[in-house]
């Protein structure tokens, strides 16, 4: 019964069945999907029951409408369409019910204890009189308040879940909903359904849409097309423009609602004239906050390219020979070049792909700098590319958001124009990962008279966040720019860098493909697996990062080798691989699920938000290092900062065995193992192999089908991002 086969039907007719859910044989988090066994009211047997529902526990009863099938392996099995739940009413059912583990603070031997005392009572006592839980030995004042508050969380949970069943909503965003709204989850739903698009991340349109439409709302109302008009925008800036074109937003709009275009093109005349859009230029529409981050950026650069700089006197050729006599070998004409941009304009941008120099420049500026005694800012937008940063400078380096300071109670940073940064430099490194609105608070923290460069690699994956900075201020062609394209001798001989610049030049070939993981030179620093299914790709990434890789190259997995794959769902995605290697990395650690989550000690994961009040932000990796199961806690160790997140906060986690692509900007690893599959094809473009290759500072390992890269190196056509900067920039010229 491991499949969702419902096989022969032997009647079709609808049929009700009632039972207490005894055992959960699977359950798919993702879809929904669940085999289980019922023990019906009449029947002392088990009955199997297969279909869709929303999380439920064993103990619970079950209201379930259906047909019987007949299963060619498993049998006689009752198929259900829809399912109502109650909670359990009997002892039996109740003892089931607590002994799931479903209530933080009850195992099977509590649960035991409990109903031996209360009997069918035992939920009301937990409900309306938890302080006599005392009564039962071994539970104390903390216990009992622990009991009360995750039995309370849990109703709201199961309300909320129960409420979403038929929308397709996965559990974790239902844990999101009572995480954000708490109590009031359920009559927000029911009240205001499209609100919970803009104020939850995850839940989209279509959902809030078809929550409203079963409640009953106008389906040409004000209310569902502003709805379905914001969502259309918002789309637009996910995709990383900036802003859209009217008529494409009404199209799209209309296209979605299904409705009239011109009550379309009506409500856009009122979002306009309530504030909610904003004209970027005739016939285009951006929302506000990006029209303000752009108008913020542009004057603050004009500001800081106009006013006097605070440097001291630098001669600057005698610098460089300086700098250069401390490196111990002479620059090249480029990189001498940069550092004589830097030094000599107010803003610069240093662009270049792997081993082209760019640590050496930064080096060596540091140490100008230093010797002037100049107060210099290192920045980066990740811990991990900051960490990188400080490393290669011997300088401290910080993350953009700890530099600005965010203060979670203001909702902004500390840092900007009224309060200044105190510095006469800002380096800023991995610029290209510089979404629109960082990139202007960072712009409008930064005193006029100090010096701004920005390095990356302009080649890169852009922002995951909306807008093009890096390649907007680039293309203005108003800032000096020093693109770097040599690559010198002590990254000749790596086959990471040689693969890079061939990738850039559409013409980069892996090494021939191995049919066995034996075949692995270790003496190469490029390897391509030949995997063409997605099943061989799982199997394959799977041995190599449990066994080959640690035994050739004496790697530890969780610490040195990350896999960066394209797509999130499918066999060959992010989800199912997380599933795979923390079953081989991580067997036997203490295991807790927290709703739809599943966390063991010793699993690797990443935070998925930004979190000011915690100082972990988007991207951070860690170990979890301890599961509270009587408190609902998980303790994760961000190499050495150690942090806790309580039961609603997990939310904010998913596993990071394997990550995307564009989580991985601004990191570096040993080892990167890339699955690369036909399967992939939406995401095949050129730029995302370069991206991920790249940061694989050892080794890199290809598994997957020869043919999806070549079709990868080939599609350089990725998506143009439509923004107003460089519109909006040519007027510091004028």
């Amino acid at each position: 019964m491991g499949g969702e086969e419902t096989g022969n039907t032997k009647n079709k007719q609808s049929e009700s069945l009632e039972g207490v859910l005894e055992r959960i044989t699977f359950y798919n988090e993702e879809n929904g999907f669940l085999i289980g066994k019922l023990k019906g009211q009449t029947k002392a047997t088990e009955i199997a029951v297969i279909g869709k529902a929303p999380k439920v526990q064993c103990g619970e009863t079950l209201e379930l409408t259906g047909s019987w099938t007949t299963h060619p392996k498993h049998g006689r099995q009752f198929s259900f369409t829809s399912l109502k739940s109650k909670l359990p009413a009997s002892a039996y059912g109740i003892r089931k019910y607590l002994a799931s583990g479903l209530i933080h603070g009850i195992g099977k031997t509590y649960a035991n204890k409990i109903v031996d005392h209360f009997g069918a009572d035992t939920l009301r006592v937990i409900s309306e009189e938890s302080g006599r839980l005392k009564e039962i030995e071994g539970i104390g004042k903390l216990r009992a308040k622990s009991i009360k508050e995750a039995w309370e969380e849990q109703k709201a949970i199961r309300e909320v879940m129960m409420f979403l069943q038929t929308y397709g909503v996965t559990d974790a965003l239902c844990l999101r909903l009572v995480r954000k709204y708490g109590n009031s989850a359920k009559t927000i739903l029911e009240t205001e359904p499209y609100r919970i698009i803009r104020e939850v991340k995850g839940i989209g349109f279509k959902t809030a849409d078809k929550i409203a439409l079963n409640l009953g709302l106008a389906n040409n109302g004000p209310a569902r097309i502003d709805a379905g008009v914001l969502h259309t925008l918002q789309e637009s800036e996910d995709e990383g423009h900036t802003h859209v074109e009217r008529r494409e937003l009404a199209l799209n709009a209309a296209n979605l609602l299904e409705a009239d275009a011109q009550d379309v093109e009506n409500r856009i005349d009122a979002l306009m004239n309530e504030g909610e859009m904003v004209s970027s230029k005739p016939d285009w529409v951006q929302n506000p906050i990006s029209a303000r981050a752009e108008e913020t950026l542009v004057r603050c650069l004009k500001n800081q390219s106009q006013a006097a700089s605070s440097l001291p006197p630098i001669q600057v050729e005698k610098a460089i020979d300086w700098a250069q006599d401390k490196t111990g070998f002479p620059f090249a004409d480029q990189q001498a070049e940069a550092v004589r941009q830097a030094l000599k304009s107010k803003i610069s941008v240093l662009t270049g792909g792997p081993g082209t120099g760019k640590t050496t420049i930064l080096r060596a500026l540091v140490s100008i700098l230093r010797a002037k005694k100049t107060k210099i800012l290192l920045a980066a937008p990740t811990g991990r590319a900051a960490r990188r940063m400080a490393e290669s400078c011997s300088h401290f380096a910080q993350t953009v958001h700890r530099l600005l300071k965010f203060d979670p109670s203001q909702g902004g940073f500390t840092m900007n124009e009224q309060n200044p940064l105190t510095c006469d430099f800002v380096i800023m490194d991995e610029a290209s990962m510089l979404d629109l609105r960082l990139a202007a608070a960072l712009i409008r923290s930064i005193p006029p008279r100090a010096h701004l460069l920005l390095v990356g690699d302009a080649d890169q994956l852009p922002s995951v966040g909306s807008g093009n900075v890096l390649k907007d201020l680039i293309q203005s062609e108003l800032f000096k720019v020093t693109r770097l394209a040599v690559t010198f001798r002590q990254a000749e001989n790596s086959g990471i860098v040689g693969l890079a610049h061939g990738i850039l030049a559409g013409k980069g070939s892996p090494p021939p493909p191995v049919d066995t993981l034996s075949e692995i030179n270790p003496q190469h620093d490029v390897h391509f697996v030949r995997a063409v299914t997605p099943e061989e790709c799982v199997t394959a990434v799977t041995r190599l990062s449990k066994d080959i890789l640690p035994r050739k190259f004496s790697i530890d997995p969780k610490n040195d080798l990350q896999i960066l794959a394209p797509l999130h769902r499918g066999i060959g995605g992010i989800g199912n691989l997380n599933d795979q290697l923390r079953d081989a990395l991580n067997p036997n650690g203490a295991t807790q699920v927290m709703g739809a989550m599943l966390f063991r000690e010793g699993d690797k994961v990443i935070q998925t938000r930004n979190n000011y009040d915690k100082d972990v932000f988007n991207g951070d990796m860690g170990i979890i290092e301890a599961v509270d199961t009587l408190n609902g806690k998980v303790d994760i160790d961000f190499e050495g900062k150690k942090v806790s997140y309580q039961r609603m906060e997990v939310t904010d986690l998913q596993p990071a065995y394997a990550i995307s692509v564009h989580k991985s900007q601004g990191s570096e690893y040993p080892v990167v193992i890339f699955p690369l599959l036909k399967q992939h094809f939406m995401m095949l473009q050129r730029n995302l192999v370069y991206t991920g290759l790249t940061r694989a500072k050892k080794k890199v390992v290809f598994v997957g089908d020869p043919a999806a890269y070549a079709m990868a190196i080939r599609n350089d056509k990725t998506l143009v991002r439509q923004t107003d900067l460089v519109r909006k920039l040519s007027n510091i010229s004028q």
